[in-house]
């Protein structure tokens, strides 16, 4: 992990590595293989969406435009669910591969509004005047925690922030 990045550095790191990630699942033949590559795609964006969701998106709550927060807010609740559906299959259930397939396009799309030049998120929030250097420390501590509270315990389920628990 590199040392010091802000806060758009390291989320944009991560989710470069979670594209080459879905790419190399995409390459991938044998279940092992393709198993072990979903579940680290889905411990990445478990991570990922974690340390956004209690760090980062509060850090832009007023300073974003609202519509754009809380999409990311229902996109990821969508890729939650998705997560969880690939961490209890296997590579030879029936909807395995289009399931990892669709996460990959929903994180795209995603990934997209949060980077966008100008509109982004991403841009807004640096146009805002965050401190991205003082939360690039803070999600990077974040995230050092998690990865060693899963390595340990294995993820967790899925804790949507918009979808109501009949749903989930």
């Amino acid at each position: 992990m590199a040392d010091k990045q802000d806060a758009i550095a390291l989320l944009k790191s991560d989710h470069r590595k979670v594209e080459g990630l879905f790419e190399q699942f995409e390459k991938a033949s044998g279940d092992g293989r393709k198993q072990k590559i979903a579940l680290t795609i889905c411990q990445e964006l478990t991570v990922h969406a974690k340390i956004e969701e209690g760090i980062f998106y509060p850090a832009c709550e007023g300073k974003v435009e609202e519509d754009l927060l809380k999409e990311a807010y229902v996109e990821h609740d969508g890729a939650k669910v998705l997560i969880a559906e690939i961490e209890a299959g296997t590579p030879s259930d029936e909807f395995y591969d289009a399931k990892v397939k669709v996460l990959s396009e929903q994180i795209e799309h995603h990934v997209q509004e949060e980077e966008q030049r100008m509109e982004g998120m991403f841009s807004q929030a640096r146009h805002a005047g965050l401190d991205m250097d003082t939360l690039g420390d803070q999600l990077r501590a974040r995230k050092e925690e998690l990865v060693a509270e899963y390595k340990k315990n294995g993820l967790a389920g899925p804790e949507t922030t918009t979808f109501t628990e009949a749903t989930v």
